[in-house]
């Protein structure tokens, strides 16, 4: 399938380049106060709010960059991140970075479902397996900016890959992984969606 040789190879790729924070954990947690109402403390939100522990600096600073730059949209986050420096997001997203994110647990009735695309996808479909951008334990591949999945609640996981779905996430036709993302969500189906969302949620 070429979409899956174009996901693999770009996993693949990640790996030759190495990146680092410019930010750090101390200032981003003095800046991290207004967060913490949706995401928690230390970064793991709840329900729809996403967890921001332990996934990846230069993931977190790019969002922020998009919800500023208006090519990703939600109003609660563009609110946010109006005055925020480019300093100060790199800081933030050291911060959040640095702490570790709690897993949670996949539904049983999901769990062979879930696995089986997340691990091998669903080649009826043309849906390449999750595992190849975001890993086989979920962590993602930071340098080609691919999220980690791995502890992610359920209920982001499945509203993100239903935004992918039904073209409301608002970057897909500027931001290469985006298109990839709209791309495969728009060929599974809601009960594929569920399972796969609730199966990452206790990755690891």
């Amino acid at each position: 399938m070429r979409l899956h040789g174009i996901v693999i190879g770009m996993w693949a790729l990640g790996f030759a380049f190495s990146a680092s924070a410019a930010g750090t954990a101390t200032a981003g947690k003095s800046k991290a106060q207004v967060c913490m109402g949706c995401h928690g403390p230390d970064g793991n939100g709840v329900g729809t709010f996403p967890k921001l522990a332990g996934q990846h600096a230069s993931y977190i600073a790019q969002q922020l960059h998009n919800f500023k730059s208006g090519l990703r949209k939600d109003p609660i986050m563009t609110a946010q991140v109006a005055n925020l420096k480019d300093q100060d997001m790199e800081d933030l997203a050291a911060f959040f970075s640095a702490n570790k994110v709690s897993l949670g647990g996949v539904e049983k009735t999901k769990k062979e479902l879930g696995e089986r695309i997340y691990r091998g996808g669903n080649q009826a479909k043309s849906v390449p397996a999750c595992m190849g951008c975001h890993g086989p334990n979920g962590v993602g591949n930071a340098p080609a900016k691919f999220p980690s999945l791995s502890g992610q609640t359920t209920a982001y996981v499945e509203k993100t890959m239903k935004d992918f779905h039904d073209g409301r996430r608002g970057n897909e036709d500027k931001d290469s992984n985006g298109k990839i993302m709209r791309d495969i969500a728009a060929r599974m189906s809601d009960a594929e969606i569920a399972a796969v969302a609730s199966y990452v949620s206790g990755l690891h």
